[in-house]
């Protein structure tokens, strides 16, 4: 089990990396050095952790999958095309590199491409964890960026079958039977309700198919990923994606520590790991200009292509089971794991600038864009309405219906994911897709024409960077904006916001609402603003 120093470690760096804008995972990296520097931790007790958390990792993303997504040219293609110019590019440099350090020289280029290989993916980890904490993962640019991962860990997947000593059992033709156990899974879903019984069955369902995997010689992450994919598509499955997200984000906790377990490079892999970091600026370039080449715009390429700059966890895996079967000598793992750390440390910044990025240098960008679009990418129109729910989720929903009632046809709805935009107008609800952080979307929404914009998106971050950016655009309107703690109530005031703390004044609405069903009342504005839209 962990030892409490290991825990207050990763607690500690994971504190002092998130003060200065970085995910707490690379404080747990740091951590995972320093445990092992002085010894203590079980690391078989960490392995297991990781191991659960990708494997829990690797179910939510079959969750969330959209394989209708993953045959779209703009995400298999480029995945292919990318691997095909980075491979031999990073062949080359491993090469050199062995021809410079002797002890990293290898025994055949073979292994130098097997190498190169597992350093052409990107980092599925470090991807969802950067676009759940910006709130943005039902955007379009993660849906490609994450389809791009989901093609590269296949390959991953692929290759560590093919290079097993087993040969898939006979009896793993049995799981094309999977799909015909669908409806009695998701019956068993909705039986679990809605507390610890349904984070309870996502565990098991998760384990139990990478179990079932095993047993027939295939792996347990494969296995996660596809049952994942079955149960999803499904209206309880969004409910069991949000009971898993902490419980994935604990324990994939200790797969990072597991990193730092590989031990202290020497000057000499720090050397190679710089070259390898220098080669990594090359990737989102890269990525740019090849979804900007399948008609995605300017942002959608660039927020894709940073969420892809760099190393992957998984290519630690391909070449540790490499330098197990003597294809590679073992300094090679623990350089790779440098790289992908110093990845990491590359990428965070330009993420968390990545909207800035865009915006002072949009102009210029926009200059590579192709002049067709995709149908996903075409310019959308708001009309005249005056109130504007950014996000329509349940809170969203709930405000554009309430506005609707005071001001009927007046309200327009903005939301990323197409599938609520679809579902939305099918029900009659004037909904347009669209995002919130994106200043090509305000840039054509006619802004002196809104009185209100209500931001409702998935966390406070976000809202702050709408709220931000439409500061920035000159709006001159009102900007309505819900929060969840009173700090952040605070930070939105401050910036001239009307605001409404969802947890302290749910009880208002509650009695609001009692009263209007008992007493037959008119619904009337709960906020003084809304009587001057």
């Amino acid at each position: 089990m962990f030892e409490p120093l290991v825990v207050l470690l990763a607690f500690g760096a994971g504190m002092v990396f998130r003060k200065f804008g970085y995910p707490p995972l690379l404080g747990y990296l740091l951590a995972g050095f320093i445990a092992h520097e002085i010894d203590i931790g079980d690391r078989e007790a960490i392995s297991l952790m990781a191991d659960l958390g990708i494997t829990l990792l690797l179910f939510t993303i079959g969750l969330k999958l959209n394989l209708k997504e993953l045959v779209a040219p703009q995400v298999w293609a480029v995945a292919s095309v990318e691997m095909l110019l980075v491979i031999p590019l990073t062949t080359m440099v491993i090469i050199l590199a062995g021809m410079v350090i002797p002890s990293l020289a290898l025994e055949n280029s073979s292994s130098a491409w097997l190498l190169a290989f597992a350093l052409s993916f990107s980092s599925t980890v470090f991807a969802v964890k950067i676009f759940d904490e910006r709130g943005e993962s039902v955007s379009l640019h993660a849906a490609i960026a994450i389809g791009i991962l989901i093609i590269q860990d296949l390959l991953a997947v692929i290759y560590l079958v093919a290079s097993s000593d087993k040969l898939p059992s006979p009896l793993a033709i049995g799981l094309l039977a999977l799909p015909l156990v669908r409806p009695l899974l998701l019956q068993l879903m909705r039986l679990a309700g809605h507390g610890e019984l349904l984070v309870l069955f996502g565990i098991a369902a998760a384990l139990g198919a990478a179990e079932l995997f095993e047993a027939v010689n295939l792996k347990g992450g494969l296995g996660a990923l596809v049952l994942g994919v079955l149960l999803g598509s499904d209206s309880k499955t969004s409910e069991l994606y949000k009971s898993l997200i902490n419980f994935k984000d604990l324990f994939l906790i200790g797969f990072f520590l597991s990193v730092g377990y590989n031990g202290l490079p020497s000057g000499e892999m720090v050397l190679v790991a710089l070259a390898l970091g220098l080669l990594i600026f090359l990737r989102p370039i890269i990525y740019f200009f090849l979804l900007t080449a399948f008609k995605l715009r300017a942002r959608t390429a660039l927020l894709a292509g940073l969420s892809l700059f760099n190393y992957s966890e998984f290519g630690l895996i391909v070449a540790a089971l490499a330098a197990a079967s003597g294809q590679l000598p073992q300094e090679w793992v623990t350089t790779l794991a440098l790289a992908m750390s110093l990845s990491f440390f590359i990428s965070v910044p330009f993420n968390a600038k990545a909207h800035t990025i865009y915006a002072k240098s949009s102009r210029w960008l926009q200059k590579f864009e192709r002049k067709t679009r995709l149908a996903e990418e075409q310019p959308v129109r708001m009309g005249d309405a005056d109130n504007v729910v950014v996000g329509m989720g349940r809170v969203g929903f709930g405000a554009y219906q309430y506005l609707q009632a005071l001001y009927p046809g007046n309200v327009v709805g903005v939301e990323e994911s197409i599938d609520k935009v679809e579902q939305h107008n099918g029900n009659d609800v004037r909904c347009v897709r669209g995002d919130g952080s994106d200043r090509d979307f305000w840039e054509q929404a006619d802004l002196d024409k809104r009185k209100l914009i209500l931001v409702s998106l998935t966390n406070h971050k976000e809202n702050l960077e709408v709220v931000k950016l439409l500061k920035q655009m000159g709006y001159a309107g009102r900007l309505a904006v819900v929060s969840h703690f009173p700090d952040q109530q605070r930070e939105l005031q401050a910036l001239g916001c009307v605001t409404f703390n969802l947890y302290a004044e749910a009880g208002h609405g509650f009695a609001e609402h009692v009263l209007e069903q008992i007493d037959g009342k008119a619904p009337q504005p709960a906020l003084g603003y809304l009587k001057e839209s």
